[in-house]
């Protein structure tokens, strides 16, 4: 029930945030900002306190381990890689130009007899 309260104060702080951009409407746009990003903040660490905010902070926390983890590929890895993936783009790009080809000869010349001049 707690949390509940926590997260409804925390979105109430957030409409506050809004609402004194709006009510600021005659001050300069700075303080309008300042006043969103204050209720923001406001918020944020209302929304830390609760049950839902320390689950999102472990798997913040989770997910930088699991990144640290990650092995990245080397420079003539990741090279011969995109040489390959070129490659194949070519060579598909070959293939799919001769297949329209293909189709438009049987199709215009020998089903249709629309011979081109």
């Amino acid at each position: 029930m707690a949390d509940k309260i926590k997260f409804a104060l925390a979105l109430l702080l957030v409409v506050a945030g809004v609402a004194g951009f709006y009510l600021l409407s005659e001050q300069a746009l700075v303080l309008r900002i300042l006043a969103v990003m204050a209720g923001l903040a406001a918020a944020f660490a209302v929304f830390w306190k609760t049950e839902a905010g320390q689950r999102f902070a472990a798997l913040g926390r989770e997910s930088v381990q699991e990144a640290r983890k990650v092995v990245w590929p080397s420079r003539k890895e990741t090279v011969q890689t995109t040489a390959m993936v070129f490659a194949f783009v070519v060579v598909m790009a070959l293939f799919l130009f001769l297949t329209d080809k293909s189709l438009e000869w049987v199709m215009y010349d020998l089903v249709l007899g629309w011979k081109k001049s």
